[in-house]
């Protein structure tokens, strides 16, 4: 687990809410403090899709970001700034598990559950936390420490500025 700071807020703003950057990951859940405070449930309800033809766009137990980016960002944007949020972001299963395979992971990706992304603002600055959820008890580090490494890059690759803490 790594804590890095966000230094342009502005620039990091846009590549989370209104660019294909962070696409990559599914919302497990988002906390907007505005006038209101806003919660939204990134789990999928099944049921909602039962005999439909739309059922097999719920292969994941949380919705891609891509699908509610637009609904967070309408619930931040405006006059003001946001008092706070939070997200809870997973990285796709399938990119989590190509990742740990590519880097030789000592433990396999069955045995993940989710690479973690929490990010938190509190009105002025913005955190990013890394974790790693494991479906069993696992004594090796060695996923943190790939996806520490990984969330650092892709940060870097998007041109994000950070601090790590």
């Amino acid at each position: 687990m790594t804590a890095l700071q966000i230094t342009s807020m502005k620039h990091f703003m846009s590549r989370l809410l209104a660019s294909e950057s962070f696409d990559i990951f599914l919302l497990e859940e988002a906390v907007i403090g505005t006038a209101n405070t806003f919660t939204v449930d990134g789990r999928i309800n099944k049921d909602f899709f039962r005999q439909s033809e739309e059922a097999e766009e719920t292969a994941f137990e949380f919705r891609p970001w891509k699908e509610l980016r637009g609904l967070c960002f309408d619930l931040i944007k405006g006059k003001r700034p946001p008092l706070f949020f939070r997200f809870t972001l997973q990285l796709m299963p399938e990119r989590a598990a190509a990742l740990l395979t590519r880097e030789n992971c000592d433990v396999s990706p069955e045995q993940v559950k989710a690479l973690v992304l929490n990010i938190r603002y509190d009105g002025e600055k913005a955190l990013l936390t890394t974790a790693t959820s494991f479906l069993t008890f696992v004594p090796s580090k060695e996923p943190d420490v790939i996806w520490d490494r990984a969330m650092k890059q892709f940060l870097e690759k998007e041109g994000i500025a950070f601090e790590v803490l």
